[in-house]
C-alpha cells in the first residue's frame, strides 16, 4: 500500500521507470508504444537528451525566481519565440503550468478587458458542447461535457454551450460541407443574440475538439465565420490549442490551418513535451494595451507563473519542434497513419468514423454503422479498449460519452512525432487487438 491518491482509487497501475522514444517502459521491463503521448504530451517522445540537458543547464544557473520580482532569460526568449510564429496580432505571453490554468487565465483576462473598456455588464462566455477545456472550477464551466461537469454542476459559472461542429452526427446529407460548417458557426449568432450582445464577454472553442470528441475538425469556412460573428459584436475570440496546438495538427498554432487570429490562445502540453509542466496564455496587442493603458495590473497570479525551469524547457522543445523540421512530419506520418486506420478499420462493421489532424487521430465506434447507433453505455466499450490495448502494449486514449456525455465511445490517437512507419503498424496492429476484444 501506499499513499499516492490515484486517478481512481480501485485501480493500481504499474510502475512507469523508462522511457526511450515512442515507448515507455515499467519496472517489469515491458515497453509500451506510446500511441497517445499520454494525453497528446509527448510529442517529442520520452528520453530526448538535447531536453533534459536543457533543464539541467538552467537549474544550474537558476531554478526559481518569484515573477512578482523578476523575469528570466528563459521565459523573455520563449515568449519572443512564441510570438514570433504565431498568428499575426498576437503579441504577449503569460506563463502557466498547465492547460487549466491557461483557460482560467483567458477567461479572467477577457473579463477585465471589458471592465477596463468600460463595459462591466460583459459577463457571459459561450463555449461548445462535448468541449473540454480543464477541470479547474472555471475552466470545467467552459468545457460542455456533461458527465464531467455533473456533480460540480452547483459551484460552477453559468456558461452558454452551443452545438459543436461535428460533421458525422450533425452534417445532413443536402448540405456540403462549407455549408454545414456555416449553420454550425450560425448557432454562436443565435446565442449571443438570445443573452444579448451587450452581455457577452467571449467564445471558447477548441479549433480540433480532443478529449471528449476524438479529434473533431471544424469544417473549412466554420471558424473564419466564427471570427466574423466575434468582431460583429465585439466578443472576444478564445481558441483552446491545449490538446491540438504545438505542431500537433499539422501547424505550429492550429488556428493557422484556419487562416484566423484569435483574441486570447490557450497553450500547454505539447509546449513542455512532458519534460516540465508548461503552459500559456496568449493574447493580442489590443488586449495587453486595454489593461496596460488602464489599471496597469492584471488581477491575476500563480506562484510558479514563468518558471525558469518549465520555460527553460518550453523553449528547448519549441526549437526543437522548428529545428527538426517535425511539424511538415507531423502533416506526413499523420496522413500515413490516417491511410493506415482507414486501411484497417474502414469497412469495419463498428466503426463509424475515422477522423482529425496530423498526428491527431480519432476513429468513433457504433454499434450500427447505417444509423449511427452507438453502443450501450453499460457495455463500457471504451474502457474495454483501453485495458485490452494497455495488455498488448499500446497506450491509447479512449473515451466514452462521445455524443453527449453518456453515449458515445471513440478512440483518440496522438502519438509523438517522432513515430516511424514501422511504430504506424504497430500502433494499428495492437489497437486492432484491443477493439476486436470490445467489439
Amino acid at each position: 500500500m501506499n499513499h499516492v491518491f490515484p486517478r481512481h482509487t480501485k485501480s493500481s497501475f504499474p510502475v512507469a521507470v523508462g522511457g526511450e522514444g515512442c515507448y515507455l517502459i515499467d519496472s517489469t521491463g515491458k515497453r509500451y508504444l506510446d500511441g497517445s503521448g499520454g494525453a497528446a504530451v509527448s510529442c517529442l517522445g520520452h528520453g530526448d537528451p538535447e531536453i533534459t540537458q536543457a533543464i539541467k543547464d538552467q537549474l544550474d544557473r537558476l531554478a526559481f525566481a518569484h515573477s512578482g520580482f523578476f523575469t528570466s532569460e528563459p521565459a523573455e526568449s520563449l515568449a519572443d519565440l512564441l510570438v514570433e510564429h504565431a498568428p499575426k496580432g498576437i503579441d504577449r505571453v503569460y506563463f502557466v503550468s498547465g492547460g487549466s490554468e491557461a483557460v482560467e487565465t483567458a477567461i479572467k483576462l477577457a473579463r477585465q478587458y471589458h471592465l477596463e473598456r468600460g463595459q462591466p455588464q460583459r459577463t457571459r462566455l459561450i463555449a461548445r458542447k462535448q468541449s473540454y477545456h480543464g477541470n479547474t472550477l472555471g475552466a470545467l464551466a467552459a468545457g460542455g461535457n456533461e458527465a464531467r461537469r455533473a456533480q460540480f454542476a452547483p459551484i460552477l459559472i453559468d456558461v452558454a454551450h452551443i452545438d459543436p461542429c461535428y460533421a458525422y452526427r450533425h452534417k445532413r446529407d443536402d448540405e456540403t460541407e462549407r455549408q454545414y460548417g456555416i449553420r454550425a458557426a450560425q448557432f454562436l449568432e443565435d446565442e449571443i443574440l438570445h443573452a444579448g450582445p451587450e452581455t457577452v464577454m467571449a467564445f471558447m472553442a477548441e479549433p480540433v475538439v480532443g478529449a471528449t470528441l476524438g479529434a473533431v475538425p471544424a469544417m473549412n469556412g466554420y471558424f473564419r465565420r466564427i471570427r466574423e460573428i466575434c468582431d460583429r459584436y465585439g466578443v472576444l475570440l478564445i481558441l483552446d490549442e491545449v490538446m491540438c496546438g504545438m505542431g500537433r495538427t499539422g501547424h505550429l498554432f492550429a488556428c493557422d490551418h484556419d487562416g484566423i487570429t484569435p483574441d486570447i490562445l490557450c497553450i500547454a502540453k505539447g509546449l513542455g513535451a512532458g519534460y516540465q509542466p508548461i503552459g500559456a496564455m496568449l493574447c493580442t496587442a489590443e488586449i495587453y494595451a486595454a489593461i496596460e493603458g488602464g489599471s496597469g495590473f492584471f488581477q491575476h497570479g500563480h506562484t510558479y507563473l514563468g518558471h525558469p525551469a518549465a520555460t527553460a524547457a518550453g523553449l528547448a522543445v519549441v526549437n526543437a519542434i522548428l529545428d527538426r523540421s517535425l511539424v511538415p512530419r507531423v502533416r506526413e506520418q499523420g496522413e500515413k497513419l490516417d491511410t493506415a486506420l482507414r486501411d484497417a478499420f474502414g469497412q469495419h462493421p463498428h466503426i463509424g468514423d475515422i477522423r482529425g489532424r496530423g498526428l491527431f487521430r480519432g476513429i468513433e465506434l457504433v454499434e450500427d454503422r447505417e444509423t449511427k447507433a452507438p453502443f450501450d453505455p453499460a457495455q463500457k466499450i471504451a474502457a474495454t479498449i483501453k485495458k485490452a490495448a494497455f495488455e498488448a502494449g499500446l497506450i491509447c486514449y479512449p473515451m466514452s460519452g462521445t455524443i453527449d456525455g453518456a453515449r458515445g465511445d471513440h478512440v483518440l490517437l496522438a502519438p509523438p512525432f517522432i513515430i516511424s512507419d514501422a511504430q504506424i503498424d504497430e500502433l494499428v496492429d495492437k489497437l486492432a487487438t484491443g477493439i476486436a476484444v470490445a467489439v
